[in-house]
Parts: structure tokens; C-alpha cells; sequence
């Protein structure tokens, strides 16, 4: 960034975690500001954080659908849903992710359910059995990876499955790159017909053993996106303190989407933990406003990421 630019942005610097960070908006790669919506997407519980981190994640099912309500209502128009057990500990049970989609479709009409097929925790036999109940989208992870204490095994026989049975149930998949080989990994898949020419992408950067969140990495995971996936729709996730400053620079190229949620931060500043999920979409909102974009209706959510409305 130029000094003239710094300057004139001098009134902008907010705390991020640790470091001092410039939001800015910038024009897309190719030259041009994005004008159309974007889609908040909320993390509501994930596989990590347990009610000792915060006690403001939503474990059980009924606290899962008011958490979500919630965040529905302070903008964010996509779900993406794990499930718990009653320890906490990650959950497979098709029944429960069955439940908390039956609550959302009640209290948050057309909002998008996206289920996770993570395997943080969980048996890889059974991280497709929840899409029998067929909801909007689900996370397909298309390689394995380092993760603070496991790997995260995706072997390609694995996505190969997921791929398949999403497709045999309708669900469109959000392809979660951890790595710039997962890219070529959904190019695979759309080339063996398992996916069709424009997937969701998103680049998920923080976590600790696995791809840094880095500007500039960024842009070298977009070039090759749009090289070889470029009908693909993207956002990027930032990991913990990485979650505004990450939400920045995708919006400041252009990107479909964001994320947020106490799956991925359960912090609001550095010494504060964040009352709920509502919370951070409203942070998430007003970094859509900041960068002279609106949030996208429910209607406009499904349209963008290729979904019936």
C-alpha cells in the first residue's frame, strides 16, 4: 500500500488480536469494485470450542436453533452446522443434524443449511450419513491436512464418496481449501462429472499447522482458482484472531461471501469473548457496509451460490 494511501486511511486502523490492521477497500483482480450482495455466513458451534472457552456456544439443538435465529436475524443468511454430543464432543447422528435443520427451516425461512462432513473427531464412515436429509449445502474438505494435534485425513477415495453421495442427494457442496492442492482436488471432481462448473470455494487460513493467513497467499490461491475453476463463487475464513482481518481482504477482492462464528473465533476484541454468534455477524455486516456492499436476502444468498430459491 502506498504512503498517500496509508495516509488518507490513517482514521481507519482498528484492533485485530494482536496487530494493528488497515481496512481498506480495494477494486477485484480485475480491476473493478463488486457491487453485487454478499452472503454472511454464520459457524455456529463447530468441533472445537466448548461452553469453558465461551459459554455463549450453542451445544445442544434447541440452543443451536436460537443461536441461529439470532444470527438470522442480524443478517446472516447461511448456516453451517456441526452437532454435538452430550459431552460436547463431536457428533455424527444424522437425527440431530435432521432436528436442527427442521428448527432453521422453521425460524429462519430460506436461509441456507449447510451441514458439516468435517472429521474432526469423527468416525469417516459416518461423516456422509447426514446427507440423507438433504439440506442446501455441506463442507467438502478435498484433501488432508495438519491440524494443531491430528491430521485432518481426507484420502481421495473419501471426497470421492462425500462427492458422490452429494450429488446422488442434491446438495451442493463448499469446497474448503486448506491447501492449494485441495483446489486441483475439486477440479478433479468437477472433471469426473461429481460437481458441476461452479462450486463454492472457500479458503480457510489460520489454522495453526496448516495454510497461514496471509495476504498474499491469498492472491496466489485466487490466480489459481480463476485459472482453473473460473465459474467457482468464493469466500475465505479467517481462524481466531485471524477472523476480521481475513474478512477484510476478501471483501476487499470481491468475494461472495464471509464468515464468521464462534466456530471459528470466540473472541470479539482481545480481551473480550463475544456474547453470541448474533454479535459477530453484526460485525460482519458492517464490514460488508464499510466496503460499499450490501448483505444479501435470503433470495439473493440462494441465487448467488447456485441454490433454488
Amino acid at each position: 500500500m502506498s504512503r498517500r494511501v496509508r495516509e488518507d486511511l490513517a482514521n481507519s486502523i482498528l484492533l485485530c488480536g494482536e496487530a494493528e490492521t488497515v481496512f481498506f477497500d480495494l477494486p477485484r483482480k480485475d480491476g473493478t469494485m463488486s457491487v453485487n450482495p454478499v452472503v454472511v455466513a454464520v459457524a455456529i458451534t463447530g468441533s472445537v470450542p466448548r461452553k469453558t472457552d465461551n459459554p455463549a456456544v450453542p451445544v445442544t439443538i434447541a440452543e443451536q436453533i436460537e443461536s441461529t435465529h439470532r444470527a438470522f436475524e442480524a443478517g446472516a443468511t447461511l448456516a453451517h452446522i456441526h452437532v454435538r454430543n452430550d459431552d460436547e464432543s463431536p457428533s455424527s447422528d444424522p437425527d440431530k443434524f435432521a432436528a436442527v435443520q427442521e428448527g432453521l427451516r422453521r425460524h429462519c425461512p430460506g436461509m441456507i443449511v449447510q451441514f458439516s462432513t468435517g472429521g474432526r473427531g469423527r468416525d469417516p464412515a459416518a461423516r456422509g450419513l447426514s446427507l440423507k436429509h438433504r439440506p442446501d449445502m455441506a463442507s467438502l474438505s478435498t484433501g488432508s491436512v495438519n491440524f494443531p494435534s491430528i491430521v485432518y485425513e481426507n484420502p481421495a477415495s473419501l471426497v470421492t464418496a462425500l462427492a458422490s453421495q452429494m450429488k446422488e442427494y442434491g446438495v451442493r457442496p463448499e469446497i474448503e481449501i486448506f491447501d492449494l492442492s485441495h483446489l486441483h482436488g475439486a477440479r478433479r471432481l468437477v472433471e469426473a462429472g461429481l460437481m458441476d462448473a461452479r462450486p463454492h470455494v472457500q479458503f480457510v487460513m489460520g489454522v495453526q499447522n496448516a495454510m497461514p493467513a496471509d495476504e498474499h497467499l491469498l492472491d496466489i490461491l485466487l490466480g489459481e482458482m480463476r485459472r482453473i475453476l473460473p465459474e467457482a463463487t468464493w469466500t475465505a475464513a479467517g481462524i481466531g484472531r485471524n477472523q476480521a482481518v481475513v474478512m477484510e481482504w476478501a471483501l476487499a477482492r470481491g468475494a461472495d461471501a464471509v464468515r464468521t462464528g464462534l466456530e471459528d473465533n470466540i473472541r470479539i476484541t482481545k480481551d473480550r469473548l463475544a456474547a453470541s454468534n448474533a454479535e459477530l455477524v453484526g460485525r460482519a455486516v458492517d464490514a460488508v457496509t464499510r466496503h460499499g456492499r450490501r448483505v444479501a436476502s435470503p433470495a439473493e444468498a440462494r441465487t448467488a451460490l447456485g441454490l433454488a430459491t
